[in-house]
């Protein structure tokens, strides 16, 4: 079994033509992948900006879509979690490539293991700031209002405050805060508290972390596609970290 685990490649950020040479070197590892996966799990900011207007995307991305297509199209599950900078997909990825995509954690269980995967935005306590902006972006009538603004306008504002984003080039996202610091921690540690889980996968941190929260428990972060190009692979029992090296 080889079950692979990727998330935040930020394509577009900070400019299309910067970020062209991270997307080759992504579809690369997709063709690699591929001969040996059993599924593939994206955990969410794919794209540094997603909006999807009724009859239109955001223009780019077409050597990843199109390998994603093949992968899919060749009986390959892949399973797609929206993060903070791509929150607004809807249905595209589902109708199109026949990915499906969840807003929200969900639950897996592989030989015997369980998991709780997700991007791992807003989860445990602190940010109140990004969580209610989050409920903000999120309400349908926001969604509405900025679907007035044409695709010209609005994927450029958007874009441009996207990569404004402190969690694109943050220094503070790139050191470990200890576990009573880290939320996601504190989140997997309150909910090992009601059930079991052999595994929790994130990514949002862009920090490659792997926590063991008791001997039976680990907790991970992916990393991210900017500067480790980490990855996950669960080989039926264990669950390891990986660096992509061409």
């Amino acid at each position: 079994m080889k079950i692979y685990f990727a998330s935040d490649q930020h394509f577009g950020a900070p400019s299309p033509e910067l970020s062209f040479p991270r997307e080759q070197k992504f579809v690369q590892w997709l063709d690699i992948i591929k001969k040996d996966a059993d599924a593939i799990f994206l955990l969410g900011d794919l794209f540094d900006f997603w909006f999807e207007y009724q009859t239109v995307v955001p223009k780019g991305f077409v050597r990843v879509l199109g390998k994603l297509a093949e992968i899919r199209d060749a009986g390959i599950p892949i399973y797609f979690f929206v993060g903070n900078h791509d929150l607004w997909m809807s249905d595209y990825f589902q109708k199109e490539l026949n990915i499906p995509v969840y807003h929200d954690n969900q639950e897996f269980t592989f030989n015997g293991k369980t998991f709780l995967i997700g991007h791992g935005d807003g989860k445990g306590p602190g940010d109140m700031g990004y969580k209610r902006m989050k409920k903000v972006f999120t309400n349908p009538f926001s969604k509405w209002l900025f679907r007035w603004l044409h695709p010209d306008i609005g994927v450029k504002l958007a874009q441009y405050l996207s990569v404004k984003n402190k969690l694109i080039s943050g220094a503070e996202d790139v050191k470990y805060l200890g576990e009573d610091n880290e939320w996601l921690v504190q989140y997997c540690k309150r909910k090992l508290a009601t059930k079991h889980y052999d595994f929790f996968v994130f990514g949002h941190r862009h920090l490659p972390l792997e926590i063991e929260l008791t001997k039976e428990t680990k907790y991970i972060n992916l990393g991210d596609w900017i500067g480790y190009f980490t990855y996950g692979v669960f080989n039926g029992t264990d669950f390891d970290l990986k660096k992509f090296e061409p």
